[in-house]
């Protein structure tokens, strides 16, 4: 019997050891560290030796940038986008722009040479390399002119970047260790660490920490190898330029007169003989007349000398919107067309001795946005150079018109004017006021986020809008009708919804006296309205109902006590000719 049971036993102990075995063998493999390395080159992601990775404020970002002839290079929508936005890149010239506050920097790609201004220098090796969908910089070209600091490493190309200033953690290693590329023992080695080695802790955790060594290796390692931390400071050694600005000496008290041909000119006397305290005048003499650049011309000497006689300031408009034929991105997007523009304003500046130009280029669209802001860079030099106050017309500020830049604007222009009106115009879904008190508070508000109050004139209506309400049809129980979905609905005058009127709504824009006009031929009682700091009047006629904003000196006094309690360089108004004598009065309670 015991022989039989011997074998069993024995088999059981064999099995028992197997289990055993691999039991350990599991609880070693699990707690033994990986020793398999990650190689660097697809830890960067590099597909070439020519590929550059990009640790950019501790961290590797997707862009890539490029090694020639021991030379690293970065893609323009970088540098652009997060090192320096006043480079710029014109892809149809293939030529690189760089504005400071008194020279323009231009370098044409695969060249080693660039121009300031006049004069040409040399980087000694290629500055710009393009090729079909971009351009790359030498990086050391960008530093001549921003504010970062850069260190290159090699096998595998890398650069680290920083432009982040301020405070950061760094701390010892206690040990010689391995950095890995996630937390845990089994992630791949990225590299071997010294004990001592210096590692900026990025994400401190209890058992691992996210850290970046000098070379540019993000991964972690045990935080039990790291000593105590001390703090960094990361600071800039760069020296920002100082912008100037042409500051008059007074509040400007400016207008703007409509200029829609040569004779209109010669009203000037009789249109200024209706003002008070105006010191700037602003006519629509120029606008951009072909894609070339080329302006049409409507200015007078004789206009500007009788200003001039009268101690009135003339900061000429330049337009974009009569011409529908020009296509204003292709001016701005190509620099000798845009040289070309800019050229020809200062050209007319000098020979009709202006004292400003005041740019009014109106519903760009998003893709101009840079061009037309390294517009505005380029004429602020020339105009500096020749003692022309330059002023910029913007709208209120909206997500939809960031582009507009209005921070960089006031870098280079002189005076930002808000053209605060046309909340509601020619096209909106409702009829509504042109410039409320809400909307002038709310754009200037905005507006200061972005630009010096000294810099920003508030631009205020002369003008408001009659709403005509006609009904086109009425019908019972309708809410299905296939019509309404594409007319303004009305509920009934009991307020229920089973009855509707379908209208047409319209508007023009009309005179500050008309509008008394028609409130008292219609024997209407306008209502002060105090959200919108305006009167408001409504009545019927031939079955039509009108609804009209009222804009006065009452409404206009509103708008000028932003101005006043927010320090504003003064106000400006459109248009000459349409406001009611009365205003003047009001205007220079406040400008003077």
């Amino acid at each position: 019997m015991k022989k039989k049971i011997v074998p069993f036993l024995a088999a059981g102990v064999l099995i028992i050891v197997v289990l055993l075995f691999m039991v350990l063998s599991n609880i070693i493999e699990k707690y033994t560290p990986s020793k398999e390395r990650q190689d660097l080159s697809e830890y960067y992601d590099l597909s070439s030796d020519e590929d550059v990775a990009i640790i950019f404020n501790h961290e590797v970002i997707d862009s890539k940038g490029r090694m020639i002839n021991g030379t690293v290079y970065l893609d323009y929508n970088l540098v652009h986008d997060y090192i320096n936005e006043r480079f710029y890149w014109d892809a149809n010239e293939n030529k690189l722009l760089y504005t400071t506050a008194t020279d323009l920097i231009t370098v044409a790609a695969e060249s080693d040479s660039y121009n300031v201004t006049k004069d040409t220098r040399s980087l000694g090796h290629t500055i710009v390399k393009a090729d079909a969908s971009t351009a790359y910089i030498a990086v050391d070209f960008v530093k001549m002119y921003s504010d970062f600091t850069y260190v290159t490493y090699e096998e595998p190309n890398r650069i680290l970047i920083t432009n982040n200033w301020g405070d950061y953690e760094t701390a010892p290693l206690k040990k010689s260790t391995e950095i890995r590329y996630q937390g845990g023992i089994k992630s791949l080695i990225l590299a071997d660490l010294e004990k001592g080695t210096e590692v900026t802790v990025l994400e401190p955790d209890e058992t691992w920490t996210k850290v970046l060594t000098t070379d540019g290796i993000i991964g972690y390692v045990k935080s039990k190898t790291l000593g105590s931390t001390t703090t960094q400071t990361a600071a800039s050694d760069y020296v920002p330029e100082e912008f100037s600005h042409i500051r008059k000496d007074f509040k400007i008290n400016m207008a703007w007169h409509q200029v829609t041909n040569a004779d209109a000119n010669t009203t000037i006397a009789s249109v200024l003989q209706n003002t008070k305290g105006i010191n700037v005048i602003s006519p629509t003499w120029f606008y951009l007349n072909d894609n070339n650049g080329n302006i049409a011309n409507l200015a007078s000497s004789s206009y500007v000398d009788y200003c001039h006689q009268n101690g009135i300031e003339v900061w000429a408009l330049v337009s974009n919107l009569e011409n529908k034929e020009v296509d204003t991105t292709e001016v701005l997007t190509y620099t000798s067309k845009r040289e070309n523009l800019i050229n020809n304003l200062i050209s007319a500046a000098i020979q009709y001795n202006l004292d400003g130009i005041n740019v009014d280029f109106e519903s760009l669209s998003h893709d101009v946005g840079d061009g037309y802001i390294q517009f505005i860079r380029e004429l602020s030099l020339k105009c500096a150079n020749n003692g022309i106050v330059l002023s910029v017309d913007n709208y209120v500020p909206t997500e939809y018109t960031a582009f507009y830049n209005r921070a960089e604007q006031a870098v280079f222009a002189d005076y930002i004017v808000i053209m605060a009106y046309d909340e509601h115009y020619s096209g909106s879904e409702e009829a509504g006021s042109v410039a409320s008190i809400g909307f002038v508070k709310e754009g200037v508000t905005n507006t200061l986020k972005e630009v010096p109050a000294e810099q920003i004139i508030l631009g205020m209506p002369f003008y408001a809008r009659v709403w005509m309400e006609t009904p086109i049809a009425s019908e019972e129980n309708s809410t299905d009708s296939t019509e309404a979905a594409d007319k303004t609905e009305a509920p009934a005058e009991d307020g229920s919804t089973d009855s509707y009127t379908l209208f047409e709504l319209s508007t023009y824009a009309t005179s500050m006296s008309e509008i008394q006009n028609l409130i008292s031929a219609n024997a209407a009682t306008p209502v002060w309205d105090d959200a919108a700091g305006q009167y408001y009047v409504q009545y019927e006629n031939g079955g039509i109902t009108y609804k009209i904003w009222v804009e006065d000196a009452l409404s206009l006094e509103e708008k000028l006590k932003v101005m006043q309690s927010n320090n504003l360089a003064g106000g400006s108004f459109w248009k000459l000719g349409m406001e009611s004598s009365s205003v003047w009065d009001t205007i220079i309670k406040y400008i003077n």
